[in-house]
């Protein structure tokens, strides 16, 4: 089944919230599961330190085409039994312009099992998606996915306009490069980041599908700017509406706060549809249009269907911590949950929601207990420094590195560690001095209360066949045995 055949596009949420048990599941019963490649290499270490339960990595890792790679990531970061408890784990290092063989080997292997779980035992087109703010990571990420064969990449936070053209040489396994965004630098300084497949390969390999290329955009501007500026083919478009969870894209023009504290979008930040029909791809609208009529109104409008992230992000199947999806979907039952689009929170400036939990970071003085720690660093700026090299500095660091850094201190007011707080919503916490655990940070969409509809009745939790079939106003009978129809047909 093509996406062209399905209405749903599960979105690709956080860091392993949308994972590979997710993505299968939603593409196993005919709609477009996407797994999250955003810290994949640091959740595959974790895995891996944790003792593999399960299996799941050593036969991803097993299926990777170059198992010298494989078998060193693996000697490394490997712990039977799992790492004792209080210890913390090994941290894989950060990301900067000019990766070294070791990070650019994990990140190719970590994209690529995370694809090839989503994908194995159905015959059905799976995504990956990726943040355009997070570069350096992008083209060894990029060719490990399609080593696994991943049909669609969902690309936003950001105008990827030569992703495209990576995309088409990487499926002859040629050598890419993509240009780094770094502050303050010049027309001559080397910005470019480089990757050669030839360099990893072990075996000659044919050549690989091309997958279809969707960037996530929030303007009208910014799709017909794809459509007519990109490299390459782009083969339709995520338009994401300012209640989707996530980083948003900030408003239009001078920011303005509401009372509450919020970021207040206008007329300008409005999506044209009928320009949008205009452009002749086909698109899926998102944010808040996670319940059936709101799939109808979209198809309607003309839409191809539509992108649905909160609705999954509670399912019983995604990578969120089973405590916060208790305690949260009890909310939204009671009609009390709340988030709330904090415009600082985000080292990157864009707002981004946070899901309001007692015990995680979105309580102030919690954040504030924990010391500013940036050892993870997807989130950093890179910038040009007084010698002409590229430094890299994240506002929510230790204030004192930061300023000798060259940043301004308003700019890291209110700031707050994104990147541990999202690997501690799914289980992998860093643990700091044997004592002190890391918390999450929990994103979701504005329709956060909505996620009660899903319940089937005199249930506390629900799965990813209710949340299909509710959209699309069937049975998880009739959802669960077209897939079953499926399977055996193709026996």
């Amino acid at each position: 089944m093509t996406i062209d055949e399905s209405m749903i596009i599960q979105g690709g949420m956080g860091a392993g919230v949308s994972n590979w048990r997710l993505a299968k599941e939603v593409s196993r019963l005919g709609q477009l599961g996407v797994v999250s490649g955003t810290a994949i290499d640091q959740i595959l270490v974790r895995r891996l330190q944790d003792g593999d339960e399960g299996g799941h990595m050593r036969r991803g890792l097993d299926a990777f085409p170059f198992p010298a790679i494989a078998e060193r990531v693996w000697q490394r970061y490997f712990i039977a039994g799992g790492k004792a408890a209080g210890t913390p784990y090994q941290v894989a290092a950060m990301h900067t312009k000019d990766d070294s063989r070791e990070l650019t080997e994990l990140c190719m292997l970590s994209n690529f099992v995370e694809v090839y779980l989503a994908r194995e035992g159905h015959g059905h087109a799976v995504g990956i998606n990726y943040l355009e703010k997070i570069q350096t990571a992008l083209l060894s990420s990029l060719y490990g996915a399609m080593l696994a064969g991943v049909d669609y990449v969902l690309m936003g936070a950001g105008i990827p306009l030569k992703v495209p053209g990576v995309l088409d040489r990487l499926s002859r396994h040629e050598a890419v490069e993509y240009s780094l965004h770094v502050t303050g630098a010049t027309e001559s300084d080397d910005t470019l980041m480089h990757f050669d497949p030839q360099e990893y390969m072990e075996v000659a390999l044919g050549p690989l599908r091309r997958p279809k290329f969707l960037p996530i955009v929030s303007s009208n501007t910014l799709a017909s700017t794809m459509l007519k500026k990109a490299n390459g083919r782009v083969d339709g478009l995520v338009v994401e509406m300012r209640t989707a969870g996530g980083h948003n894209a900030p408003p239009r023009g001078k920011v303005q706060l509401s009372d509450a504290g919020e970021p207040v979008y206008g007329e300008r930040d409005a999506i044209d549809l009928a320009k949008l029909r205009e452009l002749g791809v086909p698109f899926w609208l998102a944010g808040g249009y996670g319940f059936p009529e709101k799939l109808q109104e979209a198809l309607a409008l003309g839409a191809a269907g539509v992108q649905v992230g909160t609705a999954f992000e509670f399912a019983d199947e995604s990578g969120l911590r089973a405590d916060y999806k208790r305690e949260l979907l009890a909310k939204a039952v009671a009609g009390t949950a709340h988030v709330f689009t904090d415009p600082l929170a985000s080292p990157t400036g864009f707002p981004f929601k946070v899901a309001q939990l007692e015990g995680t970071h979105s309580e102030q003085e919690v954040y504030e207990s924990r010391p500013r720690i940036c050892d993870l660093g997807f989130l950093r700026e890179a910038y040009r420094t007084d010698e002409g090299s590229i430094g890299y500095r994240c506002p929510a660091e230790p204030l004192s590195v930061y300023l000798s850094k060259g940043g301004k201190e308003e700019d890291s007011a209110g700031r707050k560690c994104i990147c541990n707080g999202l690997v501690a919503n799914i289980g992998y916490p860093q643990v700091r001095n044997g004592q002190r655990v890391e918390r999450g940070i929990i994103t979701a969409g504005d329709d956060l209360n909505s996620v009660a509809q899903f319940l089937p009745p005199g249930r506390d939790a629900y799965c990813v066949a209710d949340v299909i079939a509710h959209l699309l106003g069937e049975s998880v009978e009739a959802v669960t045995g077209r897939e079953l129809m499926t399977a055996s047909s193709s026996l």
